[in-house]
Parts: C-alpha cells; structure tokens; sequence
C-alpha cells in the first residue's frame, strides 16, 4: 500500500485530496495512459500536433528528442497547456545540461571524471548545472544519477556514466549530485538508475539481455548498499534496468527455473520482495526503455507491457505504437494480470509524486522564458573548467617522460584515432584540428598524421589510401623528424555493439603504437577509461574524460607541467591485466 504522507511524498491533506480528487475524476483509459512516458521522436514545435497528441494520448510523462531551447521550452509548455492533468517532463543528463539540449547545454563532466576527483565538488556542479538547465525549459523529473557499480572493465555502455567500483565513492557522488539538483530545482524528481545494476557483465541492455551475476551478499554490500542508502535518504523515484539479478532472484524465489528468471522490469520477486518490502521503497517505480532488447527480446510485448506494471513498475517507458500497448495493457488489465489494486497503486504513486512536486502549480510547470538564459551560461561553463583541472588523471608514467617541455621536444606527431564513420555524411568530427591548436598553444610544432577515413573524404575512395595508411618510413628518419608522439583516442558508441574497443582507421595502419620504443609516447583519452588494454605498450597515458577543448587543454598543461594532476584512477583502467601497468 502506498503512503502519500511518507518518504518520499510527504503530502500534506490536501495534496492528497487533490490526487484522490483526479484519481476520480478518470476514465479507464486515462487511468492506463498515465502509466505510459511517451516520446516525441520528431523535434520541432507544431502546436496543431501536440494538442492532438496530448488530449487524445493523454500519457503520465514526456520525453523528446532535439530542438534549441527556445523551441524546447515551447514544446514543453505546450505539453503541459494541452494536458488535463500535469504531466511529468523528463530529462536525461549524465554529465550536464547538455543531457536535455545538446548543442547550448552545459558539458561538466561524466561520472567517471567526477568520480576520480578528490572530494564530490563535481558531481554536486553536474547535478547543479543538469537541474538549472532542465528547470529552465521545464523539465521536472530528472532520469539521473545513474547508480550503477563500475564492477567490469570490458563493460563500456556504463564505463563514462559510473562514478566508479567503490560503492561508498558511489553513494557519495551520488548524494552529491541529487543534493545540486536539489539546490537548483527543488521541484524536480530525481531517479537512481539502473536497478538492480549496470557495470557487472560486459553486455549492453540496449543489444542483449543482460545480467547482474553478484551472488545475493556481495549484491547487498554493494549495488544494494547504494540503493538502500539513497532509499533511506529519500529517494524518489527508481529506474528498473533491463537486466535481471539471477542470485537474487533464485533466493527470493526458490526453484525458479532459468527461463523464468527475467530483467528486473518484469520481476515481481525484485521489485515487490525486494525493493519495496525488504528495502521499504515507497517512491515511484519506472522501467527503463521498453524497446531494449534486454526486454523486449525476451518477451512478447502484448505480455510484457502488462506484466511489466504487474511485477511492480508503476510506469512505462516509451510505446512502440502508443494505441497498441494500451490496448496490451487494457487487455492485461482485464485479464487480471494487472489487478485493481496495483493499478490503483501505481496511479497514487504517479499522481503523489506530480503533487510532490507541485505540478498542480501554474507557477511551477510554466517557467518563464527569461529563466532560458542560464543554459550555457558563463557559470556553468566554469564548472567545466573546474572539473577538467581537479580530476584529468595520469593513469601510468612508468618511464618518468612527465613533465614534457615543449622547448626541449618541439616537434609533435599527433595521431588522432576516432570511432569508425557510421554514414556517409561523414566530413570529419573538428577534434584533430582542437587538439592540434591546444598542442600548438603549449608550444609544440604538430604534425597531423592522416587516417584513413580523412584520406577516403580527400581523396575520394582509392586503394592507394590504403597503401598510403601503411607507409610508416624508416626509423632513423621518423626519429630525426619527431621528438614525441601523442595519440589522442576518442572513441564511443552506443547501443550498437556490447563492447567499444579501440579501433585503429585500416588494417596495419602507421597509426599503431610501433613508435613507442622510437620516440616518447604519451595516450590521452577524451572518453572511455579503458584503452590500455589494447596499448598497453604506451607508457605515459592520461584520462581527460571529456571531448572538448576545456578537458584537452587541461590534459595538455598537466602533460607539460603547468599544473598537476589531480584525478586518481579506478583500478579497473588496469582492465585485470599486468602488462597494462608497465
């Protein structure tokens, strides 16, 4: 049973005659539509639209994709004008404002940075810079921090977005940034994501079923530890990965058989015996993308959408065709896989957790449009700075190259390795040419060496390309001509394959680490933590986290000497191999 007046809702009566009231006043298919977030794929702002899609939909909550933040404040109000009841918008930020407006929100950091920082300063400014932003075009319930437990080094789908494989350094980030939400939108809802946890197996939810495999101790003294504490300090909102807990599961339900254990969104024994009645959740239970196949391919939607309200998630997160999944949950609903009372309790959630937040305020769902100018601000901006300076991390130096004076070794080669193109629209992603300038700031005289993807844009498709990415000269010569090597590696990727690796631009390409033993080499990655496994042989390597010029030009001054380094590494950047550490 849900109580309206305790953690996290703290209603007051009337609160809670106004969720009694509009709880009332529904039809069945409100009731249903309410349980649904839905997402406006196509950016842009068309009144006409809108009001179609929200008066016929009626759905609990919105998520969009795109727009400038003028538009995006519009689409937003508009969302909220055309909703009879008030209707959670949500966000998604990892690492800033820029989660909800890419182009003019704020890049702070990721978890991975903020996590090998001393203190939590830059979790708070993530959570800070993510809830002034998102409030501004009205958001008000924050898909974030994400709660996972960096356990797998080979797991790249959390690697940027976990503050790391320590639970308590977890939990203090954490508190950290829900605390700058907090200060900066008191009324926007936080989630912790994603339950039962991410970062133990090196499979992507998004590809692939995926799976918790901690045995049910280890899992309470670490992913557990983290939720319950959040838990105890008023969590409210939970966000179900879809990935299931096999140890759990089978203490919690013995003899259930293997093909029965399922992700946690369609779990009755994790989220009701778990979450809720051992762990005392009372907030509101949402899954996580209904599309990931971590769900959607081990279960039939016209099932999993019922049951997954059933095993205990109160919302749904996104519809594959709106009409059809409410028609799978209207018709789970008279079949008694959902039942009246989780139904109703799902709804009191939802409606408890709107009045929470004062949704039913004018004054907070409509923020003004002036309040649009804190996006990208100067403020925000130097959090970014702040947070490139205190955490950049020197992962290894175990030939003392470090501090490397641009006087005494001018002439840089600089090899630039990137993710693969993935269309034909590719003219280059601006990073070389970033990075040239910061090298060339420092005082070095930069060579770009070409790869292979450039020299198919320049030169049009040729095999000489090809040949041309394996040239790699003589030795003598390529020593005369260069004092040190910097290979700077942006590599990412998402729900597309389970693991990211270091891929090099052609096959025995010049860019491979050949040179290490010839000229000093120092590594910098601007995004995974994890590349020494495939260089191990680069012996002076650097985390700067971040794909800008703030974190590059912070890697640069503390690779040259101007300041320190002050980030500490995860033992998992080591990836559980020796070598890794020579």
């Amino acid at each position: 049973m849900v109580d309206l007046k305790a953690k996290p809702f703290f209603l007051t009566d009337e609160e809670i005659r106004w969720v009694e009231e509009t709880l009332a006043s529904m039809t069945l298919r409100e009731k249903l539509s309410q349980l649904f977030v839905m997402l406006k794929a196509v950016p842009g702002v068309d009144e006409g639209q809108i009001k179609s899609l929200m008066e016929s939909a009626r759905p609990g909550g919105m998520r969009w994709q795109g727009g400038d933040k003028e538009s995006v404040w519009k689409q937003n109000r508009l969302f909220q004008q055309y909703s009879r009841i008030p209707v959670f918008i949500a966000g998604n930020c990892d690492d800033g404002g820029n989660g909800v407006l890419p182009k003019e929100g704020t890049f702070v950091a990721t978890a991975a940075e903020a996590g090998a920082g001393a203190g939590t300063e830059t979790a708070y400014h993530m959570g800070y810079a993510a809830g002034k932003e998102a409030a501004a075009i009205g958001v008000n319930w924050m898909f974030n921090p994400v709660a996972d437990v960096y356990k797998n080094w080979r797991n790249t789908i959390v690697n940027t977005r976990s503050f790391g494989s320590d639970p308590d350094r977890v939990i203090a980030c954490v508190r950290a940034y829900i605390r700058g939400i907090k200060d900066a939108a008191p009324h926007m809802a936080c989630t912790c994501k994603h339950f039962p946890g991410d970062g133990w197996d090196e499979l992507d939810p998004h590809i692939s079923p995926a799976h918790n495999e901690a045995g049910a101790e280890e899992w309470l003294e670490s992913y557990g530890k983290v939720y319950q504490t959040m838990i105890d300090e008023g969590l409210e909102t939970i966000m179900t990965g879809q990935i299931s807990l096999p140890q759990m599961s089978r203490r919690l339900h013995p003899g259930i058989r293997n093909e029965e254990i399922l992700p946690a969104s369609l779990a009755p024994e994790l989220l009701q015996d778990l979450l809720r009645e051992q762990m005392g959740f009372n907030g509101l239970i949402i899954s996580d993308a209904s599309h990931m196949i971590g769900m959607s391919g081990v279960m039939a939607r016209s099932e999993a959408v019922p049951r997954c309200i059933a095993a205990g998630c109160d919302m749904f997160l996104f519809a594959n065709d709106f009409e059809e999944d409410l028609h799978y949950l209207e018709e789970g609903y008279q079949r008694g896989i959902v039942t009246e009372q989780r139904l109703r309790d799902a709804l009191l959630r939802i409606l408890g957790m709107k009045a929470h937040l004062k949704l039913y305020d004018d004054a907070v769902r409509y923020p003004d449009q002036a309040g649009l100018d804190v996006i990208g601000c100067q403020a925000h901006q130097e959090f970014t700075v702040q947070a490139a300076d205190a955490c950049v991390t020197l992962v290894k130096d175990t030939r003392n190259l470090l501090p490397i004076d641009p006087a005494n070794k001018k002439n840089a080669l600089l090899i630039y390795v990137q993710s693969p193109p993935n269309s034909k629209a590719y003219q280059g992603d601006g990073m070389r040419a970033l990075i040239t300038e910061e090298l060339e700031r420092a005082g070095f005289s930069v060579t770009q060496c070409p790869s292979f993807y450039d020299l198919e844009v320049e030169n049009g498709p040729h095999p000489m390309n090809f040949v041309r990415m394996m040239q790699m000269g003589r030795r003598e010569d390529f020593k005369k001509k260069y004092d040190v090597v910097f290979v700077f590696i942006y590599v990412k990727g998402y729900a597309q394959r389970n693991v990211e690796r270091l891929s090099w631009s052609s096959g025995h390409s010049m860019e491979m680490p050949w040179y290490t033993e010839e000229v000093p080499t120092v590594g910098v990655s601007l995004n995974y933590t994890n590349h020494l496994v495939d260089c191990a042989n680069i012996h002076t390597f650097v985390n700067a986290y971040g794909p800008n010029r703030e974190n590059v030009r912070a890697a640069i001054e503390k690779i040259t000497g101007k300041s320190p380094f002050r980030g500490t590494a995860d033992d998992t950047v080591f990836c559980g191999r020796w070598d890794t550490r020579l």
